[in-house]
């Protein structure tokens, strides 16, 4: 069963090799979508598409763990560093009404240190990501700034997600080729488990800076 996705293994406990004639085919199939990938995931992020996740669960489906989330870092920090000089430009009043009231919220940390509270930010996601993709550029952050702190931000989140699809990819592929049916208990391997509980992990970091913050200001 030749699948899309570049010859690398998931970073899972007891994946399996694929044989050299496999690997040589994945990898070819799956070179002429990474542009196209890239461009689609580039795009959603400038149109502010609430995709991010269901697409990086496909980068890593597609093209494997490593690749996959290279892939969706390079593209998301590019998506989110046009969409921040847009901000910064002719776009600035019409992208700050459609923010709101957001905005004012993170002027005090943009202030104070505009590259640790971003980082803080894309680390943990209290705000949606189209908010902190625009919300820098009204307050003189520097493209290099919001760059290096984006490209860093994001790291973890992708990561999980990717790898996320590359299991649930082999457990599509380990179906197919024993020919039995898809249920739901094929999923609850120690390789997707360990995936969601990053996921989860970081899903408490908001909650973890809430309260961080709530206790220094008490």
């Amino acid at each position: 069963m030749l699948r899309p996705r570049a010859a690398e293994p998931c970073f899972a406990v007891g994946a399996r090799p694929s044989s050299g004639g496999a690997e040589h085919s994945c990898r070819c199939l799956s070179r002429p979508l990474r542009p196209g990938f890239l461009f689609v995931y580039v795009a959603a992020v400038v149109l502010s598409i609430p995709a991010a996740s269901v697409l990086t669960i496909a980068a890593g489906f597609l093209f494997g763990p490593f690749l996959g989330g290279t892939i969706t870092v390079l593209a998301a920090t590019l998506g989110s560093s046009l969409l921040f000089v847009a901000a910064r430009g002719v776009l600035g009043d019409l992208l700050r009404r459609r923010a709101g009231r957001f905005v004012e919220r993170l002027a005090e940390g943009f202030r104070r240190n505009a590259f640790l509270y971003l980082l803080v930010l894309r680390l943990a996601p209290i705000f949606p990501f189209f908010i902190v993709n625009i919300a820098p550029a009204f307050f003189d952050v520097k493209l290099r700034t919001f760059v290096a702190a984006t490209l860093l931000g994001i790291v973890p989140a992708t990561f999980a997600y990717a790898w996320l699809g590359c299991e649930l990819d082999d457990v599509i592929a380990r179906a197919g080729e024993s020919g039995h049916a898809l249920s739901l208990s094929d999923f609850a391997t120690k390789e997707i488990s360990l995936a969601l509980l990053a996921l989860a992990v970081i899903a408490t970091l908001p909650l973890a800076y809430r309260v961080i913050k709530s206790r220094r200001q008490g």
